[in-house]
């Protein structure tokens, strides 16, 4: 299997290093090859500017999607762009190696997406989802949190983590085809001492050695949504996030009818 890892952390030392080596020595030595765009190492360029355009269509006036398309159909994108897609081209397993920043990935992580997921390349009208361009592929988060799990259940004070996750596994990951595996969380690897970092890296370990017998998630495929893109009646949201927003949403209905019910009785 080639497997991709993009690590996305400043610092080489930190714990988010010591899981991308440990996956790199662990793939490597059952027989995988890897490779890693260490993002930060290769002061990958994060802004999505004309600068990724060898040539443009309309040079007056940035339309960045319409020009993505474009180069990418003319081989005009920008070299850096260009050799991350050879990489996920030849990988068929992507790892996103991070630590969790503002809810989401960091900002050089999020550019390596705007720029490399390009319409053409990753989706386009018509290839998205089940049919995305990177269908067939496999893909898997790796990250780190500074607080426990208890404060991303369903009830915490962070939210449930599935909703925390879904823009990153539905919105990017799923959106462009690919199949998306279980994350690894290393909870709480920020301040939590030695003993915890080092059974995350035990665990990160039996993660990695099962990573071919490991079920991807469950995502709806199309023909579960009707023409508008909700899920047809009789069909339960199964997907992680989604299933959990279904359940907040029946909770938001309950409460705006029991509100819509108390201003009734004081109407009356």
């Amino acid at each position: 299997m080639n497997v991709l890892i993009v690590y996305a952390h400043h610092e080489p030392k930190s714990f988010n290093g010591a899981l991308k080596d440990i996956a790199v020595a662990v793939l490597t030595e059952v027989g995988h090859q890897v490779k890693v765009s260490d993002l930060y190492a290769m002061n990958f360029k994060a802004i999505a500017d004309r600068a990724d355009f060898k040539e443009m269509l309309e040079p007056d006036y940035l339309k960045y999607g319409i020009e993505q398309r474009h180069a990418y159909e003319n081989d005009a994108l920008a070299d850096d762009i260009k050799a991350e897609q050879e990489k996920l081209r030849w990988a068929d397993l992507l790892i996103l190696q991070f630590p969790i920043y503002w809810f989401s990935v960091p900002a050089i992580l999020k550019g390596w997406v705007d720029r490399v997921f390009t319409t053409g390349f990753a989706y386009s009208k018509g290839m998205s989802y089940d049919t995305g361009g990177l269908k067939g592929k496999r893909a898997m988060l790796s990250f780190t949190t500074g607080d426990p799990f208890d404060t991303y259940a369903h009830n915490g004070r962070h939210g449930d983590i599935d909703i925390v996750l879904w823009p990153i596994q539905n919105g990017i990951l799923r959106f462009v085809g690919f199949d998306v595996l279980p994350p690894f969380i290393a909870w709480s690897a920020a301040r939590g001492g030695q003993e915890i970092r080092e059974r995350h890296l035990v665990d990160y370990r039996g993660r990695l050695l099962a990573l071919e017998r490991t079920e991807p998630l469950f995502f709806h495929l199309a023909e579960d949504y009707n023409e508008s893109w909700r899920l047809r009646p009789g069909i339960e949201a199964r997907t992680p996030g989604q299933r959990t927003m279904a359940r907040d949403e029946c909770v938001s209905l309950r409460n705006a009818q029991v509100l819509q019910l108390g201003s009734s009785l004081l109407a009356e």
